[in-house]
């Protein structure tokens, strides 16, 4: 098994991203396109993770929209998802200024993607998942059974549906599972 991810971040650096997720969407909806991202506080913030930034609105999902790989700086990535999770995510309408001021950030910066090597190792609230096969893909972040209060064979078979595949797909040859770790502020 994988050590555990060990990326943290300070309180500061937590706060500077979730600042900057506001003013990345807050200028948006004012002048129609997002101010720079600017420096980050911290050289942390400039290495590269994959990231995701997801929306609530009364509990409810509003947006959520990431980067597995991390192939740029987080604080870039982070500026970037958040204009796609409020403006750019298909399964709902751009975010409006109404909506704005009671809209919930949770950001998730991501570990490396590996193969999961047995699904029995998978730990509910630990990891989150990938399923590719014949084509199709899905992700489930490491917060979302816990949230609905799934087991690990629910986790595996969601993570199916969300790649548009029959549920026990997971077990099928040729079904790839990767795994990875997150923190969630």
């Amino acid at each position: 098994m994988p050590e555990r991810f060990s990326f943290t971040l300070t309180d500061e650096e937590k706060t500077a991203l979730k600042g900057l997720v506001r003013r990345a969407i807050a200028s948006r909806l004012e002048t129609g396109r997002a101010e720079p991202a600017g420096e980050p506080p911290t050289p942390r913030l400039l290495e590269t993770f994959g990231a995701f930034v997801t929306l609530t609105l009364g509990g409810q999902l509003r947006g959520c929209i990431g980067r597995v790989i991390g192939d740029r700086p987080l604080w870039t990535t982070v500026h970037a998802m958040a204009q796609e999770a409020a403006f750019g995510d298909p399964r709902f309408s751009p975010l409006t200024a109404e909506e704005f001021g009671r809209v919930e950030i949770e950001i998730s910066i991501l570990s490396q993607l590996t193969v999961c090597p047995n699904p029995e190792l998978v730990t509910v609230g630990r990891h989150g998942l990938l399923i590719s096969h014949r084509g199709h893909s899905g992700l489930l972040l490491p917060q979302v059974p816990v949230e609905w209060g799934w087991d690990r064979e629910t986790f595996l078979k969601q993570t199916c549906h969300k790649a548009g595949l029959p549920p026990d797909s997971w077990q099928e040859p040729g079904a790839q599972i990767f795994w990875f770790e997150a923190e969630v502020f």
